[in-house]
């Protein structure tokens, strides 16, 4: 007798052959004897056999889950088809399957046949493929009811130019939806478009054609990504559906001067961040929706900050206006007056040469890098004291036009950037609490014994690019430091002999020697 096929019950009494290997049975008179012997009660008699216990010629394993060719199957809800260069939609796909992922192949249409099977789908990922407008018929989503999450972004070549009008109808329960690195254009989408989808919270259609805001936005849409097209134009029309948006992103697009009126927010009463970075734009928006927490509004070309610019926002926590044409003759010293909750605020790439006057007591970061400062004073810091991140790196200050007690009250200040600068020796009477000095890039020829004796938490400290020699540091510089672990010297015309203080010994663990 041949071995029987894989999969098929082994006799309990004898080892499992190889393939090819025969194997006799023993006399029928022998096996009777061993049954009786093995058997643990009475011999069945016919009608009494367990039908759920895998009989000879059946299989004990669960059948195999059905899976399409060269994809992955890891649960019964989920098939995995990334990367195969696939040009024909697979077969075999089980109706069982919620997510879907086709990511990073060839395909160039969506089947209505094939999609309509899997009417459970949940996830469908489409995600960089070859997929055109042609591609895409009307009906392709009509049964897949119960989707939650659609990835149609970064078609090779920019296939995609519109959505079929009532393509995602009946979508009601989609949640996200991505678009991005297609044709869109706004003849593409109209006012139905999106408006059935009532729990859609987040919609992206960044990298795409589109020179207004698409209409029929529903109410429950939380983040709007609009980023990089060529909006030139935002009509508060277009936003009323909108009302519970909480972020809107429109960096790089055309806007310029007039393209955001005062008040087109308006509808927004509950917008969190306003992203606008990259719109030519040459003064802070007017009207903002009152409740807005960030603002960034970095590369534009604001020139000026009057005195009730931001008076609209007295909420902010995070403003970001790095890399605009500011000055500080046009900063009003009272531009910053209403926000009392401002924690960050990014004034770096301007053209300050001084710090500006009435900046937020309860501010936490401030960047003033790649300005033109060329003092500091101690009033512009007067009641900084919760400030902890402070960076003036790459401006024109020397250590005499750092004035007295400019320090004093940055009480709470763990990191100094006063890289690229002009300074010839570490300044004086720095905070107690810093812990991160970079002083790298400057012109910094000897480090004396009494440098960092305002700064006994320093734990590391940048002098990487200066004008430092192998002895140029006295040896008890580092005295009184016991928590300095990095020291940068690197760069320097000489290698710098450094001697760290000694780190405090360790006690004896609990139930040591």
């Amino acid at each position: 007798m041949t071995l029987p096929e894989e999969g098929m019950l082994q006799s309990p009494w004898r080892p499992r052959a190889q393939p090819g290997d025969t194997l006799t049975l023993p006399s029928p008179k022998w096996l009777s004897l061993l049954l009786l012997l093995l058997l643990p009660g009475p011999l069945p008699v016919a009608g009494m056999e367990d039908a759920a216990f895998p009989h000879l010629g059946e299989s004990s394993q669960p059948p195999p889950r059905a899976c399409p060719l060269r994809c992955s199957c890891p649960r019964v809800d989920t098939v995995d088809c990334d990367g195969l260069d696939l040009r024909v939609f697979p077969d075999n796909i089980t109706r069982a399957a919620q997510h879907l992922s086709l990511q990073n192949n060839q395909l160039q249409e969506l089947p209505y046949n094939e999609l309509s099977r899997l009417s459970g789908l949940r996830t469908l990922n489409l995600h960089n493929n070859l997929i055109s407008s042609e591609g895409l018929p009307d009906e392709a989503f009509e049964s897949l009811t119960q989707l939650q999450h659609i990835y149609v972004a970064h078609n090779k070549n920019n296939l995609i130019s519109k959505v079929p009008r009532g393509a995602l109808s009946r979508q009601t329960q989609l949640r996200e939806l991505y678009l991005q690195h297609n044709q869109l254009t706004d003849s593409g989408l109209d006012a139905t478009t999106f408006s059935k989808l009532h729990s859609l919270e987040y919609l992206d259609l960044s990298h795409n054609q589109l020179t207004t805001v698409p209409a029929g936005l529903p109410r429950t849409l939380a983040i709007l990504h609009l980023g990089r097209n060529r909006i030139r134009q935002v009509e508060a029309a277009r936003l009323q559906g909108a009302r519970g948006l909480r972020y809107l992103l429109l960096q790089h697009n055309q806007l310029g001067s007039s393209g955001l009126p005062a008040g087109a927010l308006r509808p927004l009463r509950g917008l969190h961040t306003l992203h606008l970075y990259g719109n030519g734009l040459d003064r802070v928006p007017l009207a903002l929706p009152r409740r807005l927490r960030a603002l960034v509004l970095p590369h534009n070309h604001v020139a000026t900050l009057g005195a009730r610019d931001l008076a609209a926002t007295p909420g902010l926590m995070e403003l970001n206006l790095a890399y605009n044409r500011l000055t500080s003759a046009r900063v009003h010293h009272r531009a910053f007056r209403r926000l009392r909750t401002l924690r960050s605020l990014d004034l770096a790439g301007n053209q300050l040469t001084r710090l500006p006057m009435g900046l937020p007591t309860g501010l936490h970061t401030l960047r003033l890098q790649r300005n033109q400062l060329r003092m500091l004073e101690p009033e512009p810091l007067t009641g900084l004291d919760q400030l902890q991140e402070l960076s003036l790196a790459h401006n024109r200050l020397r250590v005499g036009d750092i004035g007295p007690g400019t320090w004093h009250e940055l009480q709470a200040l763990q990191m100094l950037d006063l890289s690229h600068n002009e300074l010839s020796f570490v300044p004086p009477d720095l905070p107690e609490a810093l812990e991160e000095l970079h002083l790298e890039g400057n012109r910094i020829g000897h480090v004396g014994p009494e440098a960092f004796l305002s700064t006994p938490r320093l734990r590391a400290l940048f002098l990487r690019a200066n004008r430092l020699h192998v002895t140029s540091i006295a040896a008890e510089a580092f005295l009184g430091l016991p928590n300095l672990r990095v020291v940068d010297t690197a760069g320097n015309p000489e290698q710098v002999l450094i001697q760290l203080p000694p780190t405090t010994p360790r006690g004896p663990r609990a139930g040591g020697p």
